[in-house]
């Protein structure tokens, strides 16, 4: 299919999917549209391409289940991912962020550009030539303006025994919306900065930067930028090595009454988000290129392990600490979120050992840690969380307030156990969302989103 066949389609998908519907299972269906017609258009479907598609799909089936944030950014985001693979497989994906941005902007005007995605065709033939002046071209004005004075007069609109049943400025709104996005998606358009640019996006550096053990300032030689590095992750490393045992016995032997653990849990935890980006910053700042390759440089990296592997230490405390919380207080969307997010700086802090010690760009870090997020946006997608917290709270008598497990999404059965077993219905938020589940039962089955 050619490009203004798919733009145009797909418009057409859009406006019936979203005309006077809000978003539901209709926006998972377009995207298994989208994701079937991308795959359609590789022509060799690698590994990679062949794992994109599925996560597509599945993406798109958990939002249809569930319909919340998290499956929305997977179900973008595997799209995108998608798109951007069989446009631009040169470029690295970590570049899609700006070009999406740019795209979304420039998609209000680049319409107007014909050229760029309207075929360039000429008719040779006369008679062809007659049909499309003298007929289809009248036609299809009479039609327009025939559309337009029927919502002007009931009597002109029934000359013809006709009733146009729709509603225009809706219609004319999702229309210009499907192919605002179509256009956007199926035009995609990478300047040329990008393309110039990629590769100081690679993962290795290039055989004249293994050479070029140069300093970072002009002002300081690199044996004095060397040793300053020594001396600057030596006195870090105490310094952590400190905290790391102030951290655990505060933690853990000093008593503490259940309402100061909740603000110590919180206050620890973005102290170790602090220090975990800090850690990581200094990393890169060291080893961006010369030091990689500067065999002088071999107590430095010593020095860098070692400062890596404290922060996982402190990274493990701090999760021993959320658990603590949790034993406590019960689960929360929140603390879940600070496993997910301890689990993801472990991994970032082993992709920087792996930089160090297979002499990796700075730019590889970020590249993997773009399909590392990627991947952890898609499998919170999956999951149902809050049936999860439910069950674990009722079942450790913990963060069972009956407004919070009323305003858990996708609980509703649990609760419902939970509450009559306990005589609580009807006295709680749970009554406004038992008419929140009646009212959804009789909506439109396109904007169903989440099997409640």
């Amino acid at each position: 299919m050619k490009k203004h066949h798919l733009i145009l389609g797909c418009t057409a998908i859009f406006s019936l999917l979203f005309y006077k519907e809000s978003i539901g299972i209709n926006l998972a269906i377009f995207g298994l549209a989208l994701a079937a017609l991308v795959f359609m258009k590789f022509k060799r479907k690698s590994v990679l391409v062949k794992a994109l598609f599925i996560s597509s799909v599945l993406s798109c089936i958990a939002f249809g289940w569930y319909g919340d944030f998290v499956s929305f950014l997977a179900l973008f985001f595997s799209l995108v991912f998608l798109q951007f693979q069989n446009e631009t497989t040169k470029l690295k994906l970590i570049q899609s962020v700006p070009i999406i941005f740019i795209n979304g902007i420039t998609s209000f005007g680049r319409p107007l550009m014909f050229s760029q995605w309207l075929p360039q065709t000429k008719i040779n033939n006369d008679g062809m030539k007659k049909i499309i002046a003298f007929g289809l071209i009248p036609i299809l004005f009479l039609i327009v303006f025939f559309t337009a004075y029927s919502f002007a007069s009931d009597t002109f609109s029934n000359l013809l025994d006709y009733e146009l049943d729709l509603d225009f400025g809706p219609f004319i709104l999702v229309v210009v919306l499907g192919f605002y996005f179509s256009f956007s998606y199926w035009n995609y358009w990478v300047p040329d900065y990008f393309h110039e640019n990629s590769h100081k996006l690679n993962n290795d550096f290039s055989s004249e930067s293994t050479q070029d053990v140069s300093p970072s300032f002009s002002f300081l030689e690199i044996d004095f930028e060397r040793k300053s590095g020594e001396i600057s992750l030596v006195l870090l490393n105490m310094m952590l090595l400190v905290f790391i045992v102030t951290y655990n016995y505060e933690q853990f032997f000093k008593e503490q009454s259940i309402s100061e653990l909740s603000s110590a849990t919180h206050d620890r935890v973005n102290a170790v988000i602090i220090s975990i980006i800090m850690a990581v910053g200094v990393i890169l700042f060291y080893f961006k290129k010369g030091f990689n390759f500067d065999l002088k440089a071999l107590f430095l990296k010593r020095l860098a392990k070692i400062w890596i592997s404290l922060n996982a230490l402190l990274i493990v405390s701090s999760a021993v600490k959320n658990s603590e919380y949790i034993i406590h207080f019960g689960l929360t969307y929140k603390r879940l979120g600070v496993y997910a997010f301890l689990i993801i700086t472990l991994i970032g802090l082993g992709f920087t050992y792996y930089k160090i010690k297979n002499k990796k760009t700075n730019a590889f870090l970020f590249n993997q840690m773009t399909w590392c997020l990627y991947g952890l946006i898609l499998l919170c997608s999956f999951f149902n969380w809050g049936n999860l917290i439910t069950q674990y709270n009722i079942e450790a008598n913990k963060g069972v307030d009956p407004v919070f497990l009323s305003d858990l999404n996708f609980n509703d059965e649990v609760r419902r156990v939970y509450f009559k077993a306990n005589q609580l219905d009807g006295q709680y938020k749970e009554s406004n969302r038992e008419a929140d589940i009646r009212e959804y039962k009789n909506q439109s089955f396109f904007i169903k989103s989440g099997i409640l």
